[in-house]
């Protein structure tokens, strides 16, 4: 396992997917930003072969903001958009990165969903033309040096009403260069138990702490099958729910977890040189 570095939040070495071969010159690192959305997700890989994943947008435009800052003037088309699953927080500022971006392909579950926000996310995901993706558990998403897993929903939510949304989160792990990294959405411990007793591939060496913080994920037995050495939680400054929890909070300190947060941290950039990795 290569080292975890601190960057301005932390620098790790990790992996992204590749999912389409871009014209441009690779560079020798990867990059992941984990933007202050506020009370939301929102989360930016670069890739080494210069691919551009984003994964949820956060609950307003401010994820607009964020991707000006890190792509290119002139660069209006991500490679990959995944909405984990649409609640307002997640799929509000993806609504606004469709109208102004070219999306070459797109990822989530096709679940049945009937707010204001899902049915205009389905107009415009029709209108984008994107290749349209339905996350289920065995998908692998290859490229040279990376590799993207879906480990969760177990089967197609295509159509599909669930009762609680945020445990119908597509759950990933990525894996670049012998590192990984477990992205969780706002998926409960209910769904963390299933996968522990699913023998899915958990073991990672960064997590992405779920549902923001909330006592009700981040379990114990979940820590300890995860065994990550950097937690990384997504939550809003002074937010209405309390996020993070005290109690999640104490059950990373517990283990040893160097934790960052973007309501202390603001944007947290992950970096990861196949070769080396230094402190900046």
């Amino acid at each position: 396992m290569k080292k975890i570095w601190l960057v301005l939040g932390i620098l790790v070495c990790f992996n992204v997917l590749a999912w389409l071969g871009v014209a441009q010159i690779n560079k020798p690192y990867l990059e992941v930003n984990f933007f202050d959305v506020g009370q939301g997700d929102s989360i930016l890989i670069e890739t080494p072969q210069n691919q551009q994943i984003l994964i949820d947008g956060g609950p307003d435009t401010v994820v607009l903001e964020k991707l000006g800052k890190e792509m290119p003037f002139w660069d209006r088309t991500l490679d990959l958009v995944v909405l984990t699953h649409p609640h307002s927080d997640h799929i509000n500022g993806l609504l606004e990165v469709l109208k102004r971006y070219k999306v070459e392909n797109i990822l989530w579950t096709g679940m049945a969903c009937d707010s204001a926000q899902c049915q205009e996310w389905r107009k415009l995901v029709e209108e984008e033309g994107a290749n349209v993706f339905i996350a289920r558990a065995g998908e692998d998403i290859k490229g040279s040096s990376t590799l993207l897993s879906v480990l969760y929903p177990f089967t197609s939510l295509e159509g599909q009403t669930v009762a609680d949304i945020n445990d119908a989160s597509v759950i990933m792990r990525l894996v670049y260069d012998g590192n990984s990294f477990l992205l969780t959405g706002d998926a409960s411990q209910i769904i963390e138990q299933k996968m522990i007793n699913g023998g899915a591939m958990i073991d990672s060496d960064v997590l992405k702490a779920g549902h923001h913080g909330s006592k009700n994920a981040t379990s114990p037995e979940f820590l300890e099958a995860v065994s990550p050495g950097l937690a990384v939680i997504s939550a809003g400054q002074d937010n209405k729910y309390g996020h993070p929890h005290q109690e999640t909070l104490a059950i990373l300190e517990k283990y040893g977890i160097r934790t960052l947060r973007t309501d202390i941290n603001n944007d947290i950039k992950i970096i990861c040189n196949s070769q080396s990795s230094k402190q900046r």
